[in-house]
């Protein structure tokens, strides 16, 4: 096959560059735009800094001359497909934010071309492809499906997981067209080595993401309000998942924690909410669950108060040390993390707060940076009124810290394999 296209990635973060360096990886001379020059200096010179992306990688297909990087989006011109891979967060009202997707379409208008390939890969509510997309992409007087193609093929990054990345998870693609979704779904296969499954429009595959996530939040939020009724009944949330998961059918073991985070499964169902009300339509349970959910960082920190209490101390002046504020085991990515909104919630009562991460050494939230200890030692253990488990790295000697804390607060089950259970509490 002649790889003769030019491929452009619009946004490079977490899913952006992954998918740049795939493009490349295929033989496909590849552009990569972001607004941000630090981070399109950084891959120019090939320079990683995601996790997902093998340095080696990346640092050949630069040299080799299929990819760059560029803040110029009239170099979108040259290019025969671009990808849309900018962030959708929420807003302060919980609110989908499209601005990032619907800047970066406006970007295109000037520099579109008849037969280009347009695809959406930012998780968002269903109707966007069509409804906000579409009408954008046709004021540069071309018509989709006639003279370009638009097609929605969400991103399915999960960082950290050592089985799937990019190119081998599977890929659904919808387009405005039959052929629009043809188009689309033969660049992946080129890509790609893993199925692509064609469905019949844009709605149906920004749906099936929101199903992926939803489904995801919905059980967790399950098992966290069991872990609170589990707590009040004195019952072992996890030995309880621990005997279901022996089912060999019908059930599936999701596990509590201290929230949500991550890029997708904490916002998803929000955008689904959001889209459901203009048809007047309420998501009940859906909306429940991230209720459940949203409640666990406060949750956790009632709980920690309440351990501080058995040995006669206040929150109020308590020094307390955080373990973990990256939202999920070995990955530095603290986007939307519950232990970042623990710890807020135990320095609203008065407690000092310190964290330790392995892979975080200092977080921005709210425009102020925090930054973790250096080194985990046995005197910053010792000091501590509480130490509070947060993510489960795989990296951190949890024996030493059950031998010099006082008492610990296990949200994530993590010490269960330490026999001298004197000192710790399970969520």
């Amino acid at each position: 096959m002649a790889k003769t296209a030019i491929l452009g990635v619009l946004g490079l973060g977490y899913v952006g560059l992954p998918l740049a360096v795939e493009k490349a990886k295929a033989g496909f001379k590849t552009i990569g735009f972001d607004v941000q020059e630090s981070k399109v200096e950084m891959v120019n010179v090939g320079k990683n800094y995601i996790g997902d992306v093998v340095n080696e990688d990346l640092e050949e297909i630069i040299k080799s001359g299929l990819l760059s990087a560029t803040t110029d989006f009239a170099q979108v011109a040259s290019a025969d497909c671009v990808c849309i891979c900018v962030p959708t967060p929420l807003d302060e009202h919980q609110q989908p934010d499209i601005s990032y997707v619907k800047s970066s379409a406006e970007s295109i208008v000037p520099y579109m071309h008849k037969d280009m390939l347009i695809i959406l890969e930012s998780t968002t509510y269903p109707g966007t492809t069509e409804e906000l997309l579409k009408p954008i992409l046709e004021k540069s007087g071309l018509k989709c499906g006639k003279d370009f193609y638009l097609a929605f093929s969400p991103e399915r990054v999960d960082p950290g997981n050592l089985i799937y990345k990019t190119k081998n998870t599977p890929k659904v693609v919808g387009g405005i067209t039959p052929e629009c979704t043809d188009v689309a779904a033969t660049l992946y296969e080129a890509i790609l080595e893993a199925p692509i499954h064609r469905v019949s429009s844009p709605a149906v595959a920004e749906m099936e993401k929101i199903l992926e996530n939803t489904y995801r939040n919905i059980n967790i939020g399950l098992v966290n309000e069991l872990a609170i009724l589990c707590n009040k009944m004195g019952i072992n949330i996890w030995e309880v998942i621990d005997a279901a998961k022996t089912k060999p059918y019908g059930f599936q073991a999701f596990y509590p924690g201290p929230g949500l985070g991550g890029h997708c499964i904490p916002l998803d169902p929000y955008y689904l909410s959001w889209k459901a009300r203009e048809y007047g339509f309420h998501t009940s349970m859906i909306e429940s669950s991230m209720m459940v959910n949203d409640r666990m960082p406060e949750y956790c920190a009632e709980r920690s108060s309440k351990i501080l209490n058995r040995f006669k101390k206040a929150m109020n002046g308590s020094k307390i040390l955080v373990l973990g504020v990256a939202y999920k085991q070995d990955i530095d990515d603290y986007r939307e993390s519950p232990a970042i909104r623990v710890i807020e919630e135990l320095e609203k009562e008065g407690a000092e707060v310190a964290y330790f991460d392995p892979f975080v050494s200092e977080y921005r939230e709210h425009g102020v940076v925090k930054k973790g200890e250096s080194k985990l030692t046995a005197e910053l253990i010792k000091s501590a009124d509480l130490v509070i488990i947060t993510t489960a790295h795989t990296n951190v000697d949890y024996g030493f810290i059950q031998k010099h804390a006082k008492v610990i607060f296990d949200t994530k089950n993590v010490m269960k394999h330490i026999d001298a259970r004197d000192n710790i509490e399970l969520l």
